[in-house]
């Protein structure tokens, strides 16, 4: 299509002043590409944790901003750089949230896990420069992943942040086949795919929540044991001990931002194990005993690597991983959509459906998970 055949304006939700609604404002199409950059036409944009975190302020980006940094749709022009890579116009692709890393640094360098982890970046998408709650976005091919025929954008959009994160967390354990895996916050957006992410690594799953509508979603994806962490920490650790004959789990993942989750992750974790942090709280509170007189070790993930990303997704389209997702319509959906993520009662993962086209589109290729 080339960037001269696109609309100049567009429309976007922006965050113009923190701690303020969301508004929907026309702004202009990023169309000046960088070589490493694709433009993608979006077909759908999801919410995420973080995304209120940026509208509070606590990722210090500039405003105006548009929101969103879990975003899929098609490739409608793109740089020399992305065109060497393989990326091409037409390309259903999983937008990437690194924006222009240095390629200099020692994590660029690699290992291959590191790479997300440059600080010598432009930015993030949709958490300090413009986001996927929009028609158009500029993304980086380096942090971007093409996506499988199988994989829909609906799913595809939730995937980009949430689906990366549990991932990579899931992986940091360094389980194996036949292992108990404990994750504390399972019926989340997160916690949903990690039981199936694990399962389809062949690892026996503890799903703990705090919610009727977590422990529901818990164990509709097949997590073996279910336990509820109202009942508190030294029932909760007493159960997961019961069926993993007195050890504890093998490791766990921490998906609740509850002060008490990473205390009843390390109390749930065997001797000697991991526990991977992936949530966010201000502050982790830790026990002392866990640490000194257990040796349970600390291990933070963040987003995949291109590389991690795309094992995930060829994971998903072989095993036929779903994502429960609460789906609306437009833009101008937007009040509706953060209503439901802040009553409280959410399943899975709330999404902005941005072209209709594009989602009826896909079902003609085979998309279905």
């Amino acid at each position: 299509m080339g960037v001269e055949n696109l609309p100049k304006k567009m429309k976007a939700i922006q965050v113009v002043e923190f701690n303020k609604p969301y508004q929907i404002n026309e702004v202009k199409v990023p169309t000046e590409l960088q070589p490493p950059d694709i433009l993608v036409k979006v077909a759908v944009a999801s919410n995420c944790h973080t995304d209120g975190m940026v509208q509070q302020g606590v990722m210090s980006g500039p405003l105006p901003q548009i929101a969103s940094h879990e975003g899929a749709g098609t490739i409608v022009a793109l740089g020399s750089l992305a065109a060497e890579r393989g990326f091409k116009e037409g390309m259903r692709v999983m937008c990437g949230i690194p924006l222009h890393p240095c390629g200099q640094c020692h994590d660029c360098l690699g290992p291959e896990s590191r790479r997300q982890y440059c600080g010598n970046i432009d930015g993030h998408i949709g958490v300090t420069t413009d986001g996927c709650f929009a028609e158009y976005v500029r993304a980086d091919s380096a942090s971007s992943t093409p996506l499988p025929d199988e994989v829909t954008f609906m799913s595809a959009a939730p995937l980009a942040c949430a689906g990366r994160t549990v991932w990579r967390g899931v992986l940091q354990t360094g389980l194996k086949s036949g292992e108990w895996v404990c994750l504390v916050g399972s019926g989340g957006g997160l916690g949903h795919l990690g039981i199936q992410f694990a399962k389809a690594l062949g690892l026996k799953v503890i799903g703990i929540d705090a919610r009727d509508e977590g422990l529901e979603l818990s164990k509709h994806y097949g997590a073996d044991v279910v336990i509820d962490a109202r009942k508190g920490k030294d029932e909760v650790v007493k159960q997961v001990q019961e069926v993993t004959g007195g050890d504890g789990a093998d490791s766990s993942v921490v998906l609740s931002d509850h002060k008490d989750a990473t205390s009843i992750a390390c109390g749930c974790t065997k001797m000697h194990g991991v526990a991977v942090q992936i949530a966010q709280p201000d502050d982790i509170i830790i026990p002392f005993k866990e640490i000194i007189f257990r040796d349970i070790k600390i291990h933070g993930s963040l987003v995949c690597s291109q590389e991690e990303s795309k094992s995930m997704l060829e994971t998903i389209a072989k095993h036929g991983i779903t994502v429960t997702t609460n789906p609306f319509k437009g833009l101008d959906k937007i009040e509706e959509l953060v209503e439901m993520v802040h009553g409280g009662k959410i399943k899975g993962k709330a999404a902005i459906i941005i072209d209709q086209a594009q989602v009826d589109h896909e079902k003609t290729i085979g998309a279905k998970y």
